[in-house]
């Protein structure tokens, strides 16, 4: 269990002052010039040492992201910017640090841009977060006024401007080259790699993309040191994680805790339990919408990790815990997934483009049993055909929910289609 001396997020709650010196009591901006003082090199080889990885989804090591970052310009400016946009269903995590730990994004934002050469970042958030977004430009203009940004930021001879850009709202902008399009005011698409952002991102400059998350933890790490980070956790897998824990469970929250807890201490710690105990669960979403739904018996055992998750062919995603408890039709849940995905897919790749129609139209069909006993394999098999054909993950993350679902629902599906079956032979006779 994480003790409470080792917490990076201590006002997650809203409890204490979000504002500059509520910040500042709580340690932010202390010692920022201090920090920047160490030099880029220095910096991105403490966040390498740290371990940590993206916690946006995909859990790539940060300070390798950073280091793809040209050292010398070649005339071009440098762009930090941070993904914001969390539009992962079951997650909220981010929305909470701006809300409640603005300054800890703000302070991580300048260390982060001097450590890629950046003199500006832009926060693109998601356009629904009204409050937040007032916030956080309210928290930017304070410490703009407290000299912390601006030229000459923090007293550090580094001269770093941040701007908040709200978005307008759709899925695919968190992946991050939809999201560098609708920033330059195109339409949110993503573009084809190669070439990366670190060489061609934002109006052709090389740029990195980062998670809230990944970017708020960074002072702290280089306050407290690589090795504090690094001794939390399991081995790859270091450090503190917001867990969103949402669903069938008694307390719904967010909380962060140790990357390796085991699931089910998360929930009965935290979240009060599963709704009518742990014997009622059926089945857990671990990293939100987007990866392998898991059946209990992974469920009681499982570690809250990138690799032990992938082990058992789901993964930590965002780590928005989503608990279904018995009650739960659990073919109609992963069939709204399916739904939210074909109306979240830009088109631009026909796997994806008609793919995500397909899997919605079939998982319509499963809930009621409308189908035969062998179109459960040709509806895995049209998961296979979007699965990694796609330029960007939204094709992977429509295909996995019905794939888990497949692979540890199977007799579920098989006993509608023969309830049904038998339901239209009785209408018959």
């Amino acid at each position: 269990m994480l003790s409470d001396k080792d917490r990076i997020f201590t006002n997650l709650y809203g409890r204490e002052d979000w504002r500059l010196p509520g910040a500042r009591k709580r340690g932010d901006w202390d010692g920022t010039a201090a920090i920047l003082a160490r030099g880029r090199d220095a910096i991105i080889n403490e966040v390498k040492a740290s371990g940590l990885r993206g916690r946006g989804g995909a859990g790539f090591p940060t300070g390798v992201k950073w280091s793809f970052m040209p050292k010398q310009s070649d005339g071009r400016p440098a762009y930090l910017v941070v993904n914001a946009d969390e539009s992962e269903p079951g997650t909220c995590k981010d929305r909470d640090i701006i809300r409640h730990e603005p300054h800890k994004l703000i302070e991580g934002c300048l260390i982060a841009s001097f450590a890629i050469g950046a003199h500006a970042c832009y926060i693109y958030i998601r356009g629904e977060f009204y409050n937040e977004a007032q916030r956080l430009q309210a928290a930017i203009d304070e410490a703009y006024e407290a000299g912390l940004l601006g030229r000459n930021a923090c007293g550090s001879g580094w001269d770093f401007d941040l701007y908040l850009h709200r978005g307008a709202g759709a899925y695919i902008c968190g992946e991050e080259t939809a999201l560098i399009e609708s920033l330059e005011g195109k339409k949110g698409m993503p573009r084809l790699k190669p070439p990366f952002p670190a060489a061609a991102g934002l109006y052709g400059c090389p740029t990195t993309v980062n998670n809230v998350e990944s970017i708020a933890v960074v002072p702290t790490i280089l306050r407290r040191g690589a090795a504090w980070f690094a001794g939390l956790g399991r081995p790859q897998n270091t450090g503190t994680k917001v867990f969103c824990i949402s669903g069938h469970v008694n307390k719904p929250c967010n909380v962060e805790e140790e990357l390796g807890i085991p699931l089910r201490e998360l929930i009965e710690r935290y979240a009060g339990g599963v709704r009518g105990g742990w014997d009622n669960l059926l089945a857990v979403i671990p990293g939100g919408s987007s990866v392998p739904v898991l059946p209990k018996s992974i469920c009681d055992t499982v570690l809250m990790d990138f690799d032990s998750l992938r082990e058992v062919r789901s993964g930590l995603g965002t780590a928005a815990v989503i608990v279904m408890d018995r009650s739960t039709d659990i073919v109609k849940a992963i069939a709204r997934l399916s739904k939210f995905y074909m109306h979240e897919s830009c088109g631009q790749c026909t796997p994806c483009r008609e793919g995500t129609g397909w899997l919605k139209r079939m998982m319509d069909r499963m809930v009621k049993g409308e189908a035969e006993l062998e179109e459960i394999d040709l509806l895995e098999q049209v998961t296979r055909q979007i699965e990694g054909h796609t330029i960007c993950a939204l094709g992977d993350a429509a295909a996995w929910p019905v794939q888990g679902l497949i692979r540890h629902f199977r007799p579920e599906l098989e006993a509608r289609i023969q309830a049904y079956q038998a339901r239209t032979r009785q209408a018959a006779e």
